[in-house]
């Protein structure tokens, strides 16, 4: 089995802590970062040759700049992760300007900055992997989730016009979009704005049923997710999209097929806005 080299963004929980436990048990080396290395002390502890954490917050660009050429010059990294992210809940008119310019400058411009330091260095190296962390929320709209979908939706974008730009380096880019999981993302790390009583009783209101593990926890194994991430890696070419979760699978193939439908009813409007033909 090879043996790589990875860099991850946020790995003391979810994806990013199983991702790291696994390449660890298996003999790969990782360069993980987080907020506070006590969150980790425990992989440092049993895999001192292998692990190297990082403290790194993802909104500070000149530091993750630093943490990716610092990365680099230590050796060969085969595939960046671009994992840390958090989710945050309420309508759009209860969430405060601050919170829209964190999450943005976390979810998105975080994971631009990191994409975008790392290509160089892969290039110079001949190739490499990008995995991206995106959510099937990247594809599917909920009330109550607006600006998770604005940075979900904003990064797919950006990474699918990456792929395309890099492949001719050998750069493969893969985003991964998971569906509910048993993580700290929704048991945890939820980041909820201040309610306006306006919308008691809204849908934008109904993720806090979701957030209530009373109600039923969600269907997704983050090991197994996390395994199946791992094993992609090794697919050629990369896989532009990997969904993960038959709950999620079957609600963007619904949407999906929605959304062609519309569209295919308006082919005579789209026409009546062209030129003539032979004008």
């Amino acid at each position: 089995m090879t043996t790589r080299t990875w860099l991850i963004t946020g790995v003391s929980s979810g994806f990013g802590h199983a991702l790291t436990t696994q390449l660890l048990e298996r003999g790969d080396t990782v360069i993980g970062t987080v907020r506070s290395l006590d969150k980790v002390a425990d992989l440092s502890e049993q895999y001192p040759d292998t692990f190297r954490p990082e403290i790194l917050d993802v909104t500070d660009t000149p530091a993750v700049r630093k943490t990716v050429d610092e990365a680099f010059a230590a050796g060969r990294v085969d595939v960046i992760v671009s994992n840390a992210g958090y989710g945050l809940f309420g309508a759009a008119e209860e969430i405060s300007d601050a919170e829209i310019d964190h999450i943005l400058a976390t979810n998105l411009t975080g994971s631009i900055t990191l994409i975008r330091a790392a290509l160089p260095h892969l290039r110079a190296q001949g190739g490499g992997r990008i995995v991206q962390m995106s959510t099937y929320g990247g594809q599917v709209a909920f009330p109550g989730n607006s600006m998770y979908h604005a940075a979900k939706w904003g990064i797919e974008g950006f990474a699918e016009s990456v792929a395309q730009e890099v492949a001719p380096f050998g750069i493969g880019v893969t985003i991964v979009e998971p569906g509910g999981a048993r993580t700290e993302f929704r048991y945890g790390s939820a980041r909820v704005a201040d309610p306006i009583d306006a919308y008691e009783g809204n849908p934008a209101h109904a993720f806090k049923a979701m957030l209530d593990p009373a109600n039923g926890l969600a269907p997704g194994n983050p090991q197994r997710m996390a395994a199946r991430i791992i094993e992609s890696v090794d697919t050629e070419p990369a896989p532009l999209r990997m969904m993960l979760g038959s709950q999620a699978l079957d609600s963007t193939l619904g949407v999906l097929r929605k959304r062609i439908e519309d569209f295919e009813a308006q082919r005579d409007l789209a026409a009546s806005t062209d030129f003539p033909a032979g004008e």
